[in-house]
């Protein structure tokens, strides 16, 4: 699996696939074609290209079955998420939390009940005080 010094910045598409791999674990490239093609027509040698970069890039395993390769992701899905909100908070907030809450409040588009969950959040991390 990945390494905390090791971080990998998957492509859009790279992220597509690797969600898939987490959601179903290892599949061949024709069942990761065929669940990319539930959300957006791809070809099987575009699938099977990108899989072979990632294959490379030391983000897949592949074992051969058969006539088949087995892909496996090395890298987790919850490091690789935080990796990616780390550089979106660094990039689009000047890696403030504050500015991205407070603009993610400011959208108008907050629920009561959303407030009265992040109330608590932040009533825990303040450890418990109100």
């Amino acid at each position: 699996m990945e390494t905390a010094k090791k971080k990998i910045k998957p492509t859009k598409t790279e992220l597509e696939i690797l969600e898939i791999l987490w959601e179903h674990g290892p599949l061949t490239v024709r069942q990761v074609n065929d669940e990319v093609n539930r959300q957006r027509t791809t070809g099987y040698t575009s699938t099977l290209k990108i899989m072979q970069i990632m294959h490379e890039k030391g983000m897949l395993s592949r074992t051969e079955e058969g006539r088949s390769h087995i892909y496996t992701p090395l890298v987790r899905e919850a490091e690789t998420r935080q990796h990616l909100f780390e550089k979106f908070l660094k990039s689009s907030f000047q890696g403030s939390a504050a500015r991205l809450v407070m603009h993610a409040l400011g959208s108008g588009k907050t629920t009561k009940d959303e407030l009265k969950q992040i109330r608590q959040l932040l009533d825990e991390l303040e450890g418990g005080k109100k």
